[in-house]
């Protein structure tokens, strides 16, 4: 399918980003840490996987590269974002009130890792999402990344001990303060 699709097939493109879409949201939301923003990168990462499928030269597998293009895409829009600042819309962005009683706990408790991870510093939590949510080795994670396998691992070290703190009951202050990180 992705050969065919490198050579113009508009049907099979389309089957290819259908078949990996879920994936590609899951990576966006993941990284935005939450839906509108996750919707934005979503649209972008797919649209640079059409774009630069061109570019894919087997050497990997085909997820291998669809992650490291999506994670790539992903984060340049949510550099993008940071660098526009929203005049206006402070009201609609209020944190989330983890101290209100949940109406269902697996919400909640998905809120809270939400929360979690969108305070990870960018490196560890692209880190953990890929190792953690995608189920990928670290060798993947490396070559996606460009990083060393050991600096995947370190980064994955960190980001889940960060997480552990930050998720331990009556720890839901804002990692970016902490200095072990």
């Amino acid at each position: 399918m992705v050969r065919a699709a490198q050579k113009g097939d508009t049907e099979a493109l389309d089957q290819l980003l259908r078949r990996h879409h879920d994936k590609v949201w899951g990576i966006c939301r993941r990284l935005a840490g939450n839906d509108a923003d996750a919707l934005d990168a979503t649209q972008e990462a797919l649209i640079a996987v059409a774009t630069r499928l061109n570019r894919f030269d087997g050497k990997s597998r085909f997820t291998t590269w669809l992650y490291r293009v999506t994670t790539n895409a992903c984060l340049d829009e949510l550099r993008r974002r940071a660098r526009r600042p929203l005049v206006g819309l402070d009201a609609a962005f209020e944190p989330v009130d983890l101290s209100a009683p949940p109406v269902d706990g697996l919400v909640a408790d998905r809120l809270l890792i939400d929360a979690a991870l969108a305070r990870l510093p960018e490196e560890f939590r692209v880190a953990v999402v890929l190792r953690d949510l995608l189920d990928l080795d670290y060798a993947e994670i490396s070559e996606i990344l460009d990083i060393p396998p050991g600096t995947v691992r370190s980064r994955i070290a960190r980001g889940r001990g960060a997480l552990a703190t930050f998720l331990r009951p009556g720890n839901q202050t804002d990692l970016s303060e902490r200095q072990n990180l």
